[in-house]
């Protein structure tokens, strides 16, 4: 049985930064970076492609600016996301808005020059009072969706996001009762990859457009899964485009509307592209019949996915043994949920990994750490301060991008 290892950080290189900006700290790979987003922009299209990063997965604005650099447009999906890729140079009109809740300053923004799509009919009869004849895109939910948990999957009946398809004609009133112009129509039904599902949603969404004749832009969101696990596959973004852009040609053929097409990824842009570098605090077991446990100076408070999906990530003990042993990996929080190693799928229960035998104070690292880890994480809890985040350039020089949070930073808002 082989073991997981890391994807691009050494542990030379690992024991530079730990002892640099210590542990735990988020490690960020420019080249992975650099790679995924020009592996994005090459994403099949007939008639144009704007990739919007959903930078939910991660905010830094380090990131957010190698992406415009790059090319990529940003997917907010709050005012305050908005606010923030502003705060980091991007400009407001490559800015798009899908929020669950409406930003006070809405009107601001709009002014600014950003993007709006409207969830809901109450967002979209908020946004006519505001801007009455202005452009928009409404968010479609169409009743299926694509999720590797429920919990990811934001498509079909048990999902609010977006507009139900059946009531699309309360939509199209509004619209006409305010003189809106709905110009894009936006369809995101989760986290999973599977190609047939992608085919079916691009056509149903083909035909919402045909009810929307200003429709010129056809977003289908995100949710390209990738292998983080070595025996996990990655998204093929060529067999899931491909057909989808064949299917954009014969909309063409047949209403004379050339579609601009885009898409919006965040896992599949980040996701194996920064580890979590953490020490490990310690060994202990539970007996025969029991198990063997290794403690890290981190947890959910840096890597929360775990914890609520069961989500996996690879674990990699940095030392040199040639010993294997079965562990389970927990981190540092007093709650039972801290598990870093839970079964596929299931957080409840406990799945141990063959890896390096452990001792207390080496490093490890748990990869495929870039998307929804930094900014989903639970820090503060325990009163833990968040971890820095760094990055490694292509040319080998490491660049702090967070300090390290201070006890009195936690504190500072307290009365």
């Amino acid at each position: 049985m082989n073991i997981e290892k890391p994807r691009f950080l050494t542990k030379s290189v690992a024991e530079k930064i730990a002892k640099k900006f210590g542990t735990p700290c988020y490690v960020y790979d420019e080249a992975s970076l650099e790679r995924q987003a020009k592996s994005a922009l090459k994403f099949p299209n007939a008639f144009g492609l704007t990739v919007r990063y959903a930078m939910k997965a991660a905010s830094n604005r380090t990131i957010l600016r190698l992406f415009t650099k790059l090319g990529l447009h940003m997917d907010a999906s709050s005012g305050y996301e908005v606010e923030r890729a502003m705060l980091a140079g991007v400009p407001a009109k490559n800015i798009s808005l899908s929020s669950q809740q409406l930003p006070q300053n809405l009107k601001v923004l709009l002014a600014a020059g950003i993007k709006f799509n409207a969830c809901s009919l109450r967002q979209l009869e908020e946004f006519g009072k505001l801007a009455a004849g202005s452009r928009l895109g409404v968010r479609i939910n169409p009743g299926l969706g694509s999720g590797g948990t429920r919990r990811t999957n934001v498509g079909g009946p048990a999902s609010s996001f977006g507009i139900w398809f059946e009531h699309i004609p309360q939509a199209i009133e509004i619209a006409k009762k305010y003189g809106l112009k709905i110009i894009r129509i936006h369809t995101h039904i989760g986290s999973g990859s599977d190609p047939k599902v992608w085919q079916k949603v691009a056509s149903m969404s083909l035909n919402t457009m045909e009810r929307f004749p200003d429709a010129t832009v056809l977003d289908m969101g995100g949710g390209y899964k990738v292998g983080r696990m070595g025996y996990e596959k990655s998204t093929d973004l060529r067999k899931i485009g491909a057909p989808v852009a064949e299917l954009v040609r014969k909309f063409a053929a047949k209403t004379g509307r050339k579609l601009h097409f885009e898409i919006e990824p965040g896992t599949y842009l980040l996701a194996n592209c920064a580890c979590l570098l953490a020490k490990v605090e310690d060994v202990c077991d539970t007996g025969s019949g029991g198990y063997d446990f290794i403690k890290l100076d981190s947890g959910m408070t840096d890597v929360l996915r775990p914890s609520i999906y069961g989500a996996q990530h690879p674990v990699c003990v940095l030392n040199n043994s040639r010993k294997l042993c079965e562990y389970i990996v927990c981190g540092h929080c007093c709650e039972s949920g801290d598990i870093l190693t839970p079964a596929p799928g299931n957080p409840e229960e406990l799945a141990p990994r063959l890896m390096r035998r452990a001792q207390i104070g080496d490093l490890c690292a748990i990869d495929g750490a870039g998307a929804y880890c930094s900014s989903m994480s639970v820090s503060n809890y325990n009163s833990y301060p968040a971890s820095p985040e760094v990055m490694i350039m292509k040319n080998g020089a490491l660049k702090l991008m967070r300090k390290r949070q201070t006890l009195a930073q936690i504190v500072e808002n307290e009365i």
